[in-house]
């Protein structure tokens, strides 16, 4: 009896952690508060955080060496206008890629975020090789604030993005706040890794580049996993164009799951999106040009434009694809 009460307690111990764990780190009502590819993707963004929290303890290192410290040659004020025109330029870069890029964040919200990512490593690699070119090493900064600015951009509004997609009970401050304390306990992780790690790469370049290069591929491929992970359920231009593609050609309307796994996020997939638009020019073109009968074409396309935007909107919606009338049916011979 003592045994069984013994082991009763434990079940239930372990139980009141896990749920501790929940109520701290994930949204309330999970997981029907979220999306279904919430966890798959929060577990590859925690991993990918932690590899990132590593390189940037040794770009820190890297920067804090460049600048001089450590150094007796080196002064406070040569210092300080370095990294005022680091920061400066980083403010000037963030404010032109807002403007030039701003308005595609929302509906390219999985490129952007692996973009933001790609170019966060190089800021990282510019700032462990910066040191080893004293003469331009205010130059290579100024490069690398530049792209940490547009990383700042880019990571913050492409995670906006997501968060709303991930929201599923008008919850995304929930959601956000609670990616804020998962992002925290990683970093915290990190932070007693790199305690460990500073000494070994203290005065070792070669060791320096080593993990640096380690923790890269950990950080890249865990970021393309992650945006691979998230299935939107909206149309964007690619989206669009991979799904009427797959009508054009066959009359099959895609679900979303098989549309998001087509989806360019950086240079993957993309020839199906320009074959895409050539098949749409090639049906399409010969009506806009005038080279058809209006009176021929003008209600066949009436009737095929209505149903391509009825059954992608009704088949988007849906789990499983779709087979709908294809162009012949719909055109004649």
């Amino acid at each position: 009896m003592e045994r069984e009460r013994e082991s009763g307690n434990g079940g239930t111990t372990g139980k009141t952690i896990i749920g501790v764990f929940k109520s701290v780190f994930l949204p309330q009502g999970y997981p029907e508060s979220v999306s279904g590819d919430y966890l798959q993707y929060q577990f590859w963004d925690t991993l990918q955080a932690f590899a990132s929290s590593l390189s940037g303890t040794l770009a820190t290192q890297a920067s804090l060496r460049g600048v001089g410290v450590g150094n007796q040659e080196a002064t406070v004020a040569a210092a300080t206008i370095t990294w005022l025109l680091r920061d400066g330029t980083g403010m000037l870069g963030r404010i032109l890629f807002a403007w030039l890029k701003g308005n595609k964040l929302d509906s390219e919200a999985k490129k952007w975020r692996l973009v933001a990512d790609v170019l966060n490593d190089i800021a990282m690699f510019m700032e462990i090789l910066a040191p080893n070119f004293p003469t331009c090493f205010t130059l290579i900064v100024c490069s690398a604030g530049i792209f940490k600015s547009i990383v700042g951009v880019a990571g913050g509004a492409t995670r906006a993005a997501l968060t709303l997609h991930q929201a599923r009970r008008d919850n995304m401050a929930d959601i956000s706040a609670k990616d804020g304390s998962q992002e925290t306990l990683v970093n915290l992780a990190g932070l007693l890794v790199s305690l460990i790690l500073i000494p070994l790469v203290t005065d070792n370049p070669l060791l320096t580049f080593v993990l640096f290069f380690l923790f890269t591929i950990l950080h890249l491929c865990a970021n393309y996993k992650a945006v691979r992970s998230v299935v939107m359920e909206t149309l964007n231009e690619a989206r669009l164009a991979i799904v009427l593609h797959q009508y054009l050609r066959d009359g099959r309307v895609l679900g979303p799951l098989e549309a998001n796994h087509k989806e360019p996020v950086f240079l993957d997939h993309w020839e199906l999106v320009h074959e895409s638009h050539k098949l749409m020019d090639q049906i399409f073109h010969p009506f806009l040009k005038g080279k058809l009968s209006v009176t021929r074409c003008a209600q066949p396309v009436a009737v095929y434009s209505h149903r391509v935007c009825r059954d992608v909107v009704s088949g988007v919606r849906s789990a499983k694809p779709r087979v709908c009338p294809s162009p012949k049916e719909l055109f004649g011979s």
